[in-house]
């Protein structure tokens, strides 16, 4: 056989076949030829999984990026992110008049699976009102500058969000750019806060304006522009698709979900309780991760079928605590996976745990990269009318062999439980 190129890539599957991926050139590198056929690993024989990822250019040791918000608030925090090891960071969004900015406390609430108040219990969800930076532009831009200096090889991206004002967006992205910063996610997704200023989820909820906004951005942007989408729509895959056809290279999602985080059943109260009083605002941490991944879905399908020979790229969001958190949102076409809310649950040593984790799941597969396995998840989703047609075709093929209830009439009282647990697939 032929020696392989350096250019040639070896995939080794879930299904044991060993595939010679052939990538083109250039900036289309997502066409690619495969040319499969199966091979037998030696007993015992495991790959040594290569973490390292290269999005839009930018290189990072690992996948796991710091989303913006209070773990990236300052140069501090910002510096021990990087020191223990997260590939990148996106640091608290910033605008050019931080003066405007309020924050209140308490602007946090946590939900337990536990009892409405009890603080016993594993925290699933965490509700935040807190808005934008609050520290001066200035601050932040010589935050950014002194960060890039002393981890020139490590990737730093700037969030900016900004008012419905072209001088304005330009401006905030010249200013943010002469700082050396690697990238720029915009976010148009805010849930709370300042929309009254067409700011955040203002923008990211009206594609018009949302096309507009991306316009200008791009037109003067000369680092990649990720747009950070909200989930409190209708169809994200509308808002992510424009972004793209302005000229974004990437799209983040999910930002947090609009909620209210309850009622203090002593005091009548919302929470997190302000004086008396409260304001829905954006809901995170475990929770969220089913929706998270549902919207990540429909984004990642919408881009490989109609930017699939593009070199765009899709960083993850939604309630990532472990490894395998993380492994499902690459499956599902992530090319980095962010994490905010359980950095402030678990500090940022949590990236260790997430690398180890995900390394042994790639191990598991005998996967070597990322690359091996980011999408692979992503053909098995169907229409629920096709799903009863394979299941029809299995049922034929397999002579009717019965596997479950066929028909709403086979319910029993009796046996209520167990039939449910029949046709439970986990």
């Amino acid at each position: 056989m032929a020696s392989l190129g350096l250019a040639q890539r070896i995939r080794i599957g879930l299904d044991g076949n060993l595939g010679i991926e052939f990538p083109m050139m250039g900036r289309a590198n997502y066409g690619r030829r495969r040319v499969g056929f199966r091979i037998m690993a030696s007993e015992g024989q495991s790959v040594e999984p290569d973490l390292s990822v290269t999005v839009n250019g930018l290189k990072m040791p690992n996948p796991f990026v710091i989303g913006s918000g209070p773990p990236g608030t300052n140069y501090t925090v910002m510096k021990r992110a990087f020191d223990e090891g997260w590939g990148g960071v996106i640091a608290k969004t910033v605008s050019l008049e931080a003066d405007k900015v309020k924050n209140v406390t308490p602007r946090y609430a946590k939900l337990r699976a536990a009892a409405n108040g009890s603080a016993k219990g594993q925290i699933i969800g965490w509700q935040n009102i807190e808005l934008i930076s609050d520290r001066p532009l200035e601050t932040m831009l010589k935050e950014f500058k002194q960060l890039k200096e002393e981890y020139p090889d490590r990737i730093l991206i700037a969030s900016i969000m900004e008012e419905y004002n072209k001088a304005a967006w330009e401006e905030l992205i010249y200013r943010v750019e002469e700082t050396g910063i690697d990238a720029i996610e915009i976010n148009f997704s805010c849930p709370h806060g300042m929309p009254e200023r067409r700011m955040g989820a203002a923008v990211g909820q009206d594609c018009d304006l949302l096309e507009e906004v991306s316009g200008w951005i791009n037109a003067v942007a000369t680092v990649p522009v990720w747009a950070k989408m909200t989930p409190n729509i209708t169809d994200i895959t509308k808002p992510a698709r424009v972004a793209l056809n302005q000229g974004c290279e990437g799209v983040s999602a999910i930002n947090t979900i609009m909620s209210v985080m309850g009622i203090n059943l002593d005091t009548l109260r919302p929470e997190p309780c302000v004086e008396g009083y409260s304001t829905p605002g954006g809901y995170s941490a475990k929770a969220v991760h089913p929706i998270a991944l549902a919207k990540v879905m429909n984004i990642a399908r919408m881009m490989k079928s109609e930017f699939g020979d593009k070199n765009y790229s899709l960083s993850a969001i939604g309630g990532v605590e472990t490894g395998a958190d993380a492994a499902e949102f690459i499956l599902l076409g992530a090319n980095t996976v962010q994490v905010c809310t359980g950095v402030m649950m678990h500090g940022y040593g949590l990236v260790k745990t997430l690398c180890s984790e995900l390394k042994d799941f790639m191990r598991k597969h005998n996967f070597s990269s990322v690359e091996d396995f980011r999408g692979m998840s992503l053909e098995y989703f169907t229409t629920h009318t096709d799903l009863v047609k394979r299941q029809q075709e299995a049922i034929r093929q397999r002579k009717a062999i019965k596997k479950g209830l066929q028909s709403d009439k086979d319910w029993t009282g009796d046996g209520f439980v167990q039939e449910t647990e029949s046709m439970v697939s986990n």
